[in-house]
């Protein structure tokens, strides 16, 4: 970018930080922007792990979720004025996942699940803000992934302590996922050697 060219609407925050609706006004944003703490967070490009351990447990999700669930990728979660993180999958409630294709994300209240895959440049957001935030918003259940050995993931399961307001950590699962909230849920983690 040379001086006499402008600086694109995002290069600038406004006084007191972007907010949620926002991002579905400035052009030309990066793909994937989230919204953090009021300020724009974009990513590096995905790794061959977090590629592969989304669509493993967007997978193994679709495979067990009820009707009144549904499960999408990448897709922004309005968290209050000033949050707007793109968690990697999530599971929401049916009626929330319409047929709108100008659809760009979801409401916190419609939440059920965040995932959140931990690559190296989101590290302390996926580990320490995101789940405080999601935890805040009221969201019951939140998955952390880890690289563990070789290319498997390591899944840490959190819920939500309702009187706390904080997540409590309930297992973690290296070979097989299997939990009953909140749905029955049943994932071979190593099925990630055959993808």
């Amino acid at each position: 970018m040379t001086a006499a060219e402008p600086l694109p609407a995002w290069a600038v925050p406004p006084p007191g930080g972007f907010t949620a609706e926002d991002l579905d006004r400035i052009p030309d944003l990066p793909p994937h922007t989230e919204l953090i703490d009021g300020s724009l967070v974009f990513v590096s490009p995905q790794k061959y792990f977090h590629s592969l351990t989304m669509f493993l447990l967007e997978a193994g999700l679709r495979a067990t979720v009820p009707e009144h669930f549904g499960v999408v990728r990448e897709m922004a979660l309005k968290l209050g004025r000033r949050n707007r993180p793109e968690p990697d999958v999530m599971v929401l409630r049916a009626e929330a996942v319409t047929d709108e294709a100008e659809e760009t994300g979801y409401r916190a209240k419609d939440a059920v699940l965040v995932i959140e895959v931990v690559s190296p440049d989101s590290e302390e957001r996926d580990r320490k803000r995101k789940p405080q935030l999601y935890a805040e918003a009221g969201i019951p259940h939140f998955w952390r992934v880890e690289k563990g050995e070789g290319r498997h993931p390591v899944v840490h399961v959190y819920e939500l302590d309702t009187t706390t307001g904080a997540y409590v950590p309930t297992g973690i699962h290296r070979d097989r996922l299997k939990l009953p909230v909140p749905f029955d849920i049943d994932i071979d983690l190593t099925a990630i050697d055959r993808l």
